[in-house]
């Protein structure tokens, strides 16, 4: 019970969801900046010189303002943004919802080179955005910038203008004769507005939704969203497929990208942490659980300097993937022990308890299973979120003060070495 009162005096201020009704939440200042959407960089494309790419994005909470973040982090070369808009997607398509594209600026100019390894964040847009809306953002490229940093597995159809000069401020979507199932150069939206800020979810494949139904916003941080939205908190998706804890996999390691990718975004108000399962299973194996209590207690630590407790969420089961063995199987078992028992984490996430296959607990429940024994379906992804929402917002019956000691920090988004292109300059 101790354990209990310890870890909800800590979640108690951060996440308003946890009192009675939702209107508790306490508004933003009006100033104030939250993440509603996010991606991580997961690797590099093709750079498309001359085309326009037209991403969609979905929203998770609502705003009267938004700004973008576009990174050239794992860009050789500057990136040149010719042009950059948004506006809200029209039903389905490349069409803008008449009356609402917006042309984004960087520090007052319509332009910005972007150095390697940098990101670069919009003006505020004026701009009011629904929660749950879909969002068109517009990036024109006019030149061949080398690799360009991009999201892999979007599981959203974009959009592409092959002759892209003029068409970012196209309202109609006609120029957008192509498709591509990855996000190019934009990581990021920020609304701002009410919201009372929001929940990183930071992982692999598991989050970044492998399994669920592409175009449909069925990832569990979009479950989750949902389960959120009346509580003004949004939910921001750092997950990357492949992604390892211990060493660098497909993007950088997590304790790697801990910043860029989770601490650092706007208004963060709780991280959830579900990764692992990839250095049991990966080339070479991890199998001392030793070195993954270390790195969660590294995660927390770092979190904990900024302010943000941390949701720790157990492992699921694999078995009947080819990459399963008894060996890992025993290694999963001990690290999910630490999750549950460790103390590392402010409150545990048991989705082991709740995706395995009671007849067989090395294997995810059959109706959660898309086929592949590891990854989740849709029912799969709304039964992870339903776990992580009781992780955060359960509250038992007289555990009613907070620790006042412990209260988040919201960072904005940090100043980047954007190199505007026109009369306007950065302060240096």
């Amino acid at each position: 019970m101790a354990k209990v009162v310890r870890v909800l005096a800590v979640l108690l201020p951060v996440l308003p969801a946890v009192l009675p009704a939702p209107a508790v939440a306490a508004p933003a200042p009006p100033s104030s900046w939250t993440g509603s959407w996010e991606t991580a960089p997961s690797g590099t494309a093709a750079a498309l010189p001359g085309a326009a790419v037209r991403n969609v994005v979905h929203l998770s909470v609502g705003g009267t303002a938004v700004r973008v973040r576009l990174s050239n982090r794992l860009g050789t070369r500057p990136l040149r943004l010719g042009a950059v808009t948004v506006a809200l997607r029209r039903a389905a398509g490349p069409d803008a919802l008449p009356g609402t594209l917006r042309t984004a600026t960087f520090h007052g100019a319509p332009e910005a080179t972007v150095p390697p390894g940098a990101d670069a964040v919009t003006d505020a847009l004026p701009l009011t955005v629904p929660p749950a809306a879909d969002l068109l953002v517009t990036v024109y490229t006019p030149d061949d910038s080398g690799p360009a940093t991009c999201h892999r597995t979007a599981l959203q159809t974009s959009y592409l203008a092959p002759a892209g000069a003029g068409r970012a401020a196209d309202e109609d979507g006609t120029a957008y004769t192509r498709t591509t199932s990855r996000w190019y150069y934009v990581t990021g939206v920020d609304v701002r507005g009410s919201a009372a800020g929001s929940v990183v979810a930071f992982g692999d494949s598991l989050t970044d939704g492998d399994g669920s139904t592409p175009d449909t916003n069925r990832r569990w941080p979009d479950r989750l969203a949902q389960r959120l939205r009346g509580h003004r908190i949004g939910v921001l998706n750092a997950g990357i497929g492949g992604n390892r804890l211990l060493r660098d996999g497909t993007g950088p390691s997590a304790l790697a990208r801990l910043d860029a990718d989770a601490l650092d975004r706007s208004g963060v108000r709780a991280l959830v942490v579900f990764e692992g399962v990839n250095d049991i299973k990966g080339t070479p194996p991890a199998y001392d659980p030793a070195a993954y209590a270390d790195a969660y207690r590294a995660l927390v630590a770092r979190a904990h300097a900024r302010g943000i407790p941390v949701v720790g969420v157990t492992l699921t089961p694999y078995g009947g993937y080819p990459a399963w063995t008894p060996a890992g199987e025993a290694v999963r078992l001990r690290v999910n022990a630490f999750i549950r028992t460790g103390g590392a984490f402010d409150a545990v996430a048991d989705a082991d308890a709740a995706v395995r296959d009671p007849a067989d607990p090395t294997r995810i429940l059959p109706a959660y299973d898309p086929g592949d024994h590891l990854h989740f379906n849709d029912t799969g992804m709304a039964a992870v979120a339903d776990t992580v929402h009781r992780a955060l917002t359960h509250r038992p019956t007289g555990v009613l003060r907070p620790t006042a000691s412990f209260r988040p920090v919201v960072p904005a988004w940090p100043a980047v070495p954007v190199r505007p292109v026109g009369p306007a300059r950065l302060p240096r």
